[in-house]
């Protein structure tokens, strides 16, 4: 593996505020364990919550970052990075494997910089949280540490002919029963599918049984853990939800899905599966500035939001405009598996003896990043935080209807045809109306999935909680609230992904023990926008997006792709 604190220079990509690199890392020599968690806990007890410290590993699509918070909820030492993404074919969305690793340990290396320099002690943290993205699928020698191939995100759509294949398959209707994921390009099986017929190093590493296969959570705690030395291959409910491996009910991998298709798990290594909050389970950190700091939580990202809004109770629900855009709704301890074009999934499990707690799920693949289309693709601006200034130039979208279909279209919708399309352009369109367009696509797409949401629960939300880079635009956030109708609240502090992790980590080690202890947590300032725009217009616009929706299909001919590339092949052979 390359040295973790060896940084080139990463290709700029849009999430919220980054920082610029710390290019002159230092590698920092391992001792020989953990700290005791028991004497941690032992040693800190009736301390004030301000003096106890929580470090939370966020690894998004485009970004990582460290925090360290206090156990009040306050951040008291950040550092972000972005890393390269690749496309080198037409929907195709991988990332470096190791550059993942590395930015983590970069950002744990400057954030501790400040937090040093603040007169804490590294001592002073006494846990570490991790929440990633989900779905993004790597797969890994085990025996040497090395990664077969780039990890393939989750928003690639490389995949699409093969799921038709498997919609066809025989027992393809029993799936959503089981793992409450219906078939798409969005989970793991598919894309490991992908992997095992189109790349030989990862077959190979398969048939001799090498193969380690796991999403970026997992990636990442066997890297944290040493690697080949720690050999600790682990990820929990709520990632392991996401793979379409994972029965909801038994919280265990089931052979139904992996026979489905076509996993031989004799050939494969796979997580083990742990609860959310584990205080043995995930190990702890070898090598840089918090060596020996153990590692008891791990979420996946929307999870972890759900967890730092303090969601807890059913009917709760929150949505994340970051590269995409990701409404959850707590449905309490039993699974629903939707009838509307949703996800089931496991929202988190916070330790062993808690039952686990399940959600409804909407996605919309296309949220910050059709910002960064605007400005890396079309030129619009060169900082992404400008939208909102070049969206409110116009006092509306001028009736230009942005379907962002860039991976065709998420929940409740569920159209692999769907390509990116622009209705209603005239003369009068300007560059405002285009990016406010981009917006309210996030914002119509939330709305067709609180409709279904409230159609499988039966019940109406009465206001939505919000993070998420989109989600500081206030113009954003107030459409959202003409869209949907309800009230729509944001917190002061925006890290709620991060503070989900956070919050994990320290259930696992006895902070806090109910979820009472954290009602205050994150409440304060907080920035409601009530809706301006009638029922009567709200449904009038929502109905054009409808209709813009419809004709968006079918823009990808994928059969007629296909057989393009057959006659290709064949022509190429002769």
């Amino acid at each position: 593996m390359r040295n973790p604190f060896d940084m080139e220079d990463l290709d700029s990509a849009i999430e919220q505020e980054t920082q610029d690199p710390f290019k002159d890392i230092h590698t920092h020599q391992s001792h020989d364990g953990p700290r005791s968690l028991l004497q941690q806990t032992e040693d800190c007890q009736g301390d004030n919550l301000k003096d106890r410290f929580i470090g939370a590993i966020d690894t998004g699509t485009t970004s990582s970052r460290f925090i360290i918070f206090d156990c009040t909820g306050v951040p008291v030492a950040k550092y972000q990075i972005e890393f390269r993404q690749i496309h080198e074919h037409p929907g195709w969305h991988e990332q470096d494997p190791f550059e993942l690793v590395e930015s983590v340990y970069t950002c744990i290396e400057e954030a501790m910089k400040t937090f040093l320099a603040l007169g804490h002690s590294r001592d002073d943290i006494e846990t570490i949280g991790i929440t990633s993205q989900r779905e993004t699928t790597v797969c890994w020698d085990w025996e040497t540490g090395e990664p077969l191939h780039n990890a393939i995100a989750w928003p690639d759509t490389r995949t699409t002919g093969l799921v038709r294949e498997f919609k066809a398959k025989k027992g393809a209707d029993d799936l959503l029963g089981l793992c409450g994921i219906p078939l798409s390009t969005y989970p793991s099986s598919v894309t490991l599918v992908w992997m095992l017929r189109n790349l030989p190093e990862v077959k190979q590493a398969y048939d001799e049984g090498r193969l380690a296969f796991g999403t970026p959570d997992a990636w990442l705690l066997y890297n944290l853990n040493g690697g080949p030395d720690g050999a600790r291959l682990v990820t929990d409910v709520s990632n392991a939800s996401r793979t379409q491996f994972m029965n909801l009910e038994t919280l265990d991998y089931d052979d139904r899905l992996l026979n489905f298709f076509g996993i031989d798990r004799n050939k494969i290594r796979l997580p083990e599966i742990l609860p959310s909050a584990d205080p043995e389970g995930y190990g702890w950190v070898r090598g840089g500035p918090l060596d020996g700091t153990p590692i008891t939580s791990c979420l996946g990202d929307q999870s972890s939001a759900l967890v730092g809004h303090c969601a807890f109770t059913p009917g709760s629900a929150k949505n994340t405009y970051g590269t995409g855009c990701f409404l959850l709704y707590n449905v309490g301890e039993k699974p629903v598996i939707s009838q509307h074009g949703l996800l089931g999934t496991v929202g988190f499990q916070l330790g062993k003896h808690r039952k686990p707690v399940y959600a409804l799920e909407g996605s919309v693949a296309v949220a910050g990043s059709g910002i960064s289309f605007l400005m890396n693709n079309m030129g619009f601006f060169r900082d992404s935080r400008k939208v909102s200034d070049l969206a409110a130039s116009v006092p509306d979208s001028g009736g230009c209807v942005f379907v962002t279909a860039f991976s065709g279209l998420f929940a409740p919708y569920w159209i692999d045809d769907a390509q990116g399309t622009i209705f209603g352009i005239t003369q009068h369109t300007q560059r405002g109306h285009i990016a406010r367009a981009t917006m309210e696509a996030a914002c119509y797409q939330t709305k067709a999935i609180l409709d279904a949401m409230e159609m499988d629960s039966g019940h109406k939300l009465s206001e939505l909680a919000v993070d998420g880079g989109m989600s500081n635009s206030d113009i954003c956030m107030q459409t959202q609230a003409d869209i949907i109708q309800i009230p729509v609240e944001r917190p002061a502090m925006h890290e709620t992904t991060a503070l989900g992790a956070a919050i994990a980590a320290g259930f696992a080690i006895d902070i806090w023990r109910d979820f009472s202890d954290l009602k205050t947590m994150n409440r304060a300032n907080r920035t409601t926008f009530l809706p301006h725009t009638s029922p009567v217009q709200s449904k009038k616009l929502y109905r054009q997006w409808s209709k813009a929706v419809e004709m968006s299909r079918g823009w990808l001919d994928t059969n007629s792709q296909d057989e393009e590339e057959e006659t290709e092949n064949g022509a190429n052979g002769a």
